[in-house]
């Protein structure tokens, strides 16, 4: 839907006549969409060494390719339909629409993997602006056309240019790291107001008048009341499935879906007719329809993904196969088939020269038709990798060729062009048109070339059969490629794997021959988390819980495999299980750190939600990165006291990201009271005396629990972990004071503490004399793997087992109170309350320049300054877990910097500044 190629329509009559677009080239309409498509075509070729190399082509394709097609189609398709001027909108005004729209995509491609935020709602807000432009160019041509039949092709038009601001919103959303459920909400949305409206809506309106011309066939007589009692169920249904979405509701969105269905089979009803007539037998009418096919595929993929999938997390894994459905099946089909009837008919110059470009496009179509659908079957499918990966490369070329058939079609078109105009200077009559029309109904009923047909099937027979043999060269993963090494034994080994409780499989190995098909069923007796069987990417089991089972099948084994669970933690705490080949040499496994599969405990493509790869690059603070725009320190400042004894607190468990230090995004998992935090968990404050009733509410996509250091009850019920989705309700009384811990207990804790999941309860000793200000500052490391393909730093287990802290923190981000210092004046007395969170490093508290007259830790005095002839302190040192207080004065205006005296921990970020100003 795109031209792609050289020129585009003029009408026979004058070039203003009203109704009809001008003919001619325009390099700025016809060649962006062939641009972006040589683009991801590129980055389909080198994917391996691109980071989101997915996400890139998808947008490429997407918000470049199709939706420049759209533009330019739906103006050329209003402009005929409505028959109004072109002038309405002059090809200067489109022009500008198009810079853009495409000066909107580049900053979009190239905010999001960078991270930049600011470039991402910049190209959002540039795309968004020239879609509403698009829009009021086309109400303009509505309003002063006279009435005629398919005004409901333009009104679908603007349905569909009213979708993708809301898509691009979500989208920008999505560019900020919301936490994994929300995430997961987004993408959903994202993608079918995108692909269902934006692009969706426009395709199923330009079919209906589009598709019997491509057959030359007479249209449906009910065709346009069709069209238009099909708009609002294919809105309204779009409209509920978002909604659904964005609100949480599954079966809601599955209904929506559904709606949507019966829109589109409501306005594709109308090609039956056509399609009865002249039946496809060429490449154009051949391929658009495998393309809506594929929609009504991908949208039945979304709606059975959502319903059945335990977590909307779990949703969202693996939606890159949702994607090539809607982009290799849906947009790219679609658009190639339209372009192969629009290019040859634009040109102009008669029927002959229509038939001259159609032979060119028709090249190999059956051929190019079977590859395309029927490897991106195979993709699609549980075949081995290496087969996927010849698969994909079959489907890759078969979508390039079209670039050199649509040059030689242009280049045909002009040709005979060329020898009409020569023919005519000679005085010889020009073909007539009833010749031209005869020679064009001769393409278009030519029998269908059965030998491709088979051409292809074998083409794609071979790459199955060859894919297993040829993957390490080709790049597959080694466990498909270690199967082919052995001959299969046709013997079927069914395994059950129980995830239980004690962080185990059991059982945790099993002996198979070399040659063996092995199928696992994974069970969980669990009902504290989730966990799954992980080999490689392909190879992995859903995530599941207590009482539920997923079946993962390993295929033919050649080379003892080592899986896991990769929920963060798990690995490390010895959930693994090994499919162990009988005869093997020592030092074959595979699927460990030391063959094909990479990094531990959230290796890559394998990990589950926050978790990283320990064979990342080492973690470095880059010395020029700066704090985002927006970016505002957590609140230091101690709660103040009321007069309620009974406090209520719900702390809700989220996984999420945020900004850590400059420039730096990462993975935090924790205790939320409703405020958004992504620091450590609320500071509660009471007395000694009072009681405190605690919600923990788990909507994290594992197990989690809350320790209360402040309260003294038996662990065994307050402090278990719960599953997602479940709660529980932690009571105590605070009977002693102290600068209390509060942190998650499910293992390893190293990571869970590490993680975020930590907070203080400052509990005041009786007669405290009152102070000028009082701040909270809470100190604990933080351990982060490489960066994702958005630039987010996730937790690496791994290194918090090791004590290998990447940042140390105050209030959870480094350096964060350096940016916005904490203010105080000459001569306030100034209290600040510490707690060292850990979970493995001590810190030594010391405010340069000044000194402390006043110390106070876990519980007793150290330092009053009320005592008579009383030293000072320079700092106060604390373990993990430990807490107190400090009081100072300052005597003097300036910065004084804090921090902590373990200096290595203050260079990695545990450093801030007070900002002493002078008495007013």
């Amino acid at each position: 839907m795109s031209t792609a190629g050289g020129t585009t329509a003029r009408p026979s009559a004058s070039p203003g006549a009203p109704g009809r677009p001008t003919r001619g080239t325009w390099g700025l309409r016809d060649r962006p969409g062939l641009v972006w498509l040589v683009l991801a075509a590129a980055t389909a070729l080198v994917h391996p060494f691109v980071p989101g190399s997915t996400w890139l082509m998808v947008h490429m394709v997407a918000l470049g390719a199709m939706s420049h097609s759209v533009m330019v189609w739906s103006t050329h398709f209003a402009t005929t339909l409505l028959k109004t001027a072109p002038d309405l909108d002059p090809r200067a005004a489109q022009g500008r629409r198009l810079l853009l729209l495409h000066a909107g995509a580049v900053l979009v491609l190239v905010g999001v993997p960078t991270s930049l935020w600011p470039a991402t709602v910049v190209g959002a807000t540039l795309v968004v602006a020239a879609v509403a432009w698009h829009a009021v160019a086309l109400w303009r041509r509505l309003r002063h056309a006279l009435p005629g039949r398919f005004r409901v092709t333009v009104r679908s038009y603007l349905a569909a240019a009213a979708c993708l601001p809301v898509g691009a919103l979500l989208g920008t959303l999505l560019a900020r790291g919301p936490d994994d459920e929300m995430h997961a909400r987004l993408v959903v949305a994202h993608s079918l107001v995108n692909v269902l409206g934006w692009l969706g809506i426009t395709v199923v309106a330009t079919v209906v008048t589009l598709w019997p011309t491509m057959l030359r066939a007479p249209m449906d007589a009910d065709a346009e009341r069709r069209a238009r009692t099909a708009l609002p169920v294919l809105v309204g249904g779009l409209a509920l499935a978002v909604t659904a979405a964005l609100v949480g509701s599954r079966p809601l969105l599955a209904v929506g879906l559904l709606v949507y269905l019966a829109g589109l089979a409501r306005s594709a009803s109308s090609m039956a007719g056509p399609a009865r007539a002249r039946p496809p037998r060429h490449h154009a009418p051949a391929s658009v329809a495998a393309g809506l096919l594929w929609l009504v595929a991908g949208v039945l993929a979304v709606a059975w993904r959502v319903a059945t999938a335990p977590t909307w997390a779990d949703a969202a894994t693996g939606y890159d196969a949702v994607a090539a459905v809607f982009v290799v099946g849906f947009m790219l089909q679609v658009l190639l088939g339209a372009l192969s009837h629009l290019v040859p008919s634009v040109i102009g110059g008669g029927p002959s020269v229509v038939r001259a470009g159609m032979r060119e496009m028709d090249r190999w179509w059956v051929l190019r038709l079977v590859v395309v659908n029927g490897g991106l079957a195979l993709c699609l499918l549980p075949v081995p990798s290496g087969a996927r990966v010849l698969c994909s490369v079959l489907v890759l070329l078969a979508l390039v060729v079209f670039v050199p058939l649509l040059l030689r079609a242009i280049r045909a078109c002009i040709a005979q062009r060329r020898a009409i105009a020569e023919r005519t200077a000679k005085g010889e009559p020009p073909p007539s048109p009833s010749q031209g029309r005869a020679e064009v109904a001769a393409v278009l009923d030519a029998p269908v070339p059965v030998h491709q047909l088979g051409a292809g099937l074998a083409a794609l027979a071979l790459a199955v059969a060859a894919g297993p043999a040829t993957a390490p060269v080709l790049g597959a993963d080694v466990p498909a490629a270690a199967s082919e090494q052995v001959a299969p034994t046709g013997v079927t080994r069914d395994i059950e794997v129980t995830a239980t409780g004690d962080m185990t499989f059991e059982p945790s190995r099993v002996d198979v021959d070399p040659g063996d098909r092995v199928v696992i069923t994974v069970r969980s007796t669990d009902a504290s988390t989730r966990h799954d069987l992980v080999f490689d990417d392909e190879h992995r089991s859903e995530r599941i819980g207590e009482g539920e089972s997923s079946t993962l099948d390993l295929g033919v084994v050649g080379s003892t495999r080592e899986g896991f669970c990769s929920v963060t933690g798990h690995r490390l705490m010895g959930m693994t299980f090994t499919v162990a080949v009988r005869g093997e040499p020592a030092g074959g496994t595979q699927g460990s750190d030391g063959g094909g599969h990479t990094g531990h405990d959230g290796a890559a493509g394998a990990a589950g939600p926050g978790t990283a790869g320990s064979q990342g690059s080492p973690f470095a603070l880059d010395p020029t990165a700066r704090w985002s725009d927006g970016f505002e320190a957590a609140d230091a400042v101690l709660p103040p006291l009321d007069d309620d004894r009974v406090h209520r607190v719900t702390l809700t468990v989220r996984e999420t990201t945020a900004e850590v230090a400059p420039g730096v995004r990462a993975t935090r998992w924790t205790f939320d009271d409703g405020s958004g935090r992504t620091g450590p968990g609320p500071v509660l404050h009471g007395r000694v005396g009072d009681r405190f009733v605690i919600t923990l509410v788990n909507d994290g996509s594992m197990g989690h629990s809350v320790d209360l250091h402040a309260g003294e009850l038996a662990p065994d019920r307050p402090m278990r972990t719960i599953a997602p989705g479940e709660r529980l309700t932690y009571t105590f009384t605070a009977t002693r004071a102290g600068m209390w811990m509060y942190h998650c207990s499910t293992m390893p804790m190293s990571t869970h503490i590490g993680a975020g999941m930590h907070g203080a309860v400052v509990i005041e000793p009786e007669d405290l004399p009152e102070v000028d200000r009082s701040y909270v500052l809470v100190a604990s490391e933080m351990h982060l793997g490489a960066p994702d393909a958005g630039g987010v730093r996730p937790v690496d287990a791994e290194a918090a087992a090791d004590d290998r802290p990447s940042l140390m923190t105050f209030n959870g981000a480094a350096f964060q109170y350096d940016a916005q210092p904490l203010p105080a004046r000459v001569g306030e007395r100034v209290r600040i309350w510490l707690l060292a969170a850990g979970p493995s490093r001590p810190t030594s508290f010391h405010v340069v320049g000044g000194q402390l007259d006043t110390t106070w830790l876990e519980g007793t005095s150290t330092l009053d300054r009320r005592d008579a002839g009383a030293g000072g302190a320079q700092a106060l040192g604390l373990l993990p877990a430990q807490g107190g207080f400090v009081e100072t004065r300052f005597v003097q205006a300036g910065r004084y910097p804090f921090v902590s005296h373990v200096m290595a921990d203050a260079e990695r970020g545990a450093h801030g500044v007070f900002e002493v100003t002078d008495r007013r």
